[in-house]
């Protein structure tokens, strides 16, 4: 949408949205006037899908709800690379192969060439035509072969054993850094702190101490550009990433909002939750905690596109407000960026540590990984 609508606006458009709503069970009555009760059934949608509860349609909410407008079987599935399809019939369709064991990789709604993989071994093992697409001949044997096993089960356990077969050492690991250009707060805070340039500059930190460790570390952007979201995801895919950090600085309307939150790839309405991301989340949140005074907002999943669209583990970092004035002024400090950086180092180590190698909370020390000889 272009514009985005307005309390007392009438169109087609929020009409479409309005009927959405009602078949999802957000309101109880159509409606073609953008009123409270419309905008109380978005914010319920924004909120189980895992977007942020605005009650605004942005772009993402947008997406989101013409995604929601499919049912499987509504249409023919395929792949086609020039047009990708999205809906929640495609991550029905997802979640009914991954049951069955077929692997897809993540229930994103996204009908890539892992889906049409999987559609075609699918097809293979009852014997239908092979050719990828889901039309009603694979939908009746979908219908009549499902197992009632737990949406998404099979896949987070895959993902939790490909993970867990790791070397714990870091070196030659490849892990992506995105630190944020800025979002609907761009300017400068109270204490003249700019979000593009304190991330910028973490990540570089960050980058430093990772190398010194062999990692093999990309950034998505340099200090003087700010590539499209879909663009860095892309960079972070063709890499064959470890594990993305995206780095954010938070700002809102009241100065008294303060803390960090992390973030992490789940649909709670799918049951569906990236194990290795929601782990890597608590530990970084944890860890973060522990050695500053930044106030715990928790971790959370959520299904943004930096999320969803990623193939590896991946993690959005809200490091504070700078609409806050305490925490504009931490942020500043190039002692507190050092903190927040062996931080997340320390939080990383421990991912892939086994279960009795690991430390409490806030104990490690990048010099005690050296000495343990996790750098080769």
């Amino acid at each position: 949408m272009s514009d985005q609508p307005k309390l007392g606006d009438r169109s087609t458009a929020i009409e479409l949205i309005s009927n959405t709503l009602l078949r999802l069970g957000f309101i109880t009555a159509p409606s073609d006037i953008f009123d409270e009760k419309l905008t109380q059934g978005i914010k319920a949608f924004q909120q189980e899908r895992g977007l942020t509860a605005t009650g605004v349609i942005n772009e993402i909410t947008a997406r989101s709800l013409e995604e929601a407008r499919f049912k499987l079987g509504d249409r023919v599935l395929s792949f086609n690379f020039a047009s990708i399809m999205r809906g929640d019939d495609v991550s029905n369709l997802q979640d009914r192969l991954i049951q069955m064991g077929f692997n897809c990789g993540k229930v994103d709604g996204v009908f890539g060439a892992n889906t049409e993989r999987a559609v075609k071994e699918f097809q293979k093992s009852v014997g239908i035509t092979s050719d990828g697409k889901c039309g009603p001949a694979t939908l009746i044997s979908l219908m009549r072969l499902v197992k009632t096993v737990s949406g998404g089960a099979p896949n987070q356990l895959r993902e939790s054993v490909k993970h867990s077969v790791r070397s714990p050492a870091l070196a030659n690991k490849v892990i992506v850094i995105d630190p944020s250009w800025g979002g609907e707060f761009t300017g400068e805070s109270a204490n003249g702190v700019i979000e593009s340039e304190i991330v910028f500059d973490l990540a570089q930190r960050l980058e430093g101490r990772l190398i010194a460790l062999g990692v093999n570390v990309v950034l998505t952007r340099s200090a003087n550009n700010s590539p499209l979201e879909i663009d860095r995801i892309k960079v972070a895919n063709s890499v064959n990433a470890d594990l993305v950090i995206a780095l954010k600085v938070d700002s809102y309307k009241n100065e008294n909002a303060n803390g960090v939150a992390t973030y992490f790839y789940g649909r709670d309405d799918k049951g569906v939750r990236s194990v290795v991301g929601e782990r890597f989340a608590n530990l970084i949140q944890r860890e973060i905690c522990a050695r500053t005074d930044l106030l715990n907002c928790q971790t959370h999943a959520k299904s943004w596109d930096l999320l969803r669209l990623t193939v590896a583990p991946t993690v959005r970092i809200d490091l504070g407000y700078l609409s806050n004035p305490k925490d504009a002024k931490r942020l500043a400090t190039a002692a507190f960026r050092d903190q927040l950086a062996e931080a997340m180092i320390v939080a990383i180590q421990r991912l892939y540590l086994s279960a009795e190698d690991d430390a409490k909370t806030g104990t490690l020390k990048i010099s005690d990984l050296r000495r343990a000889g996790l750098r080769n």
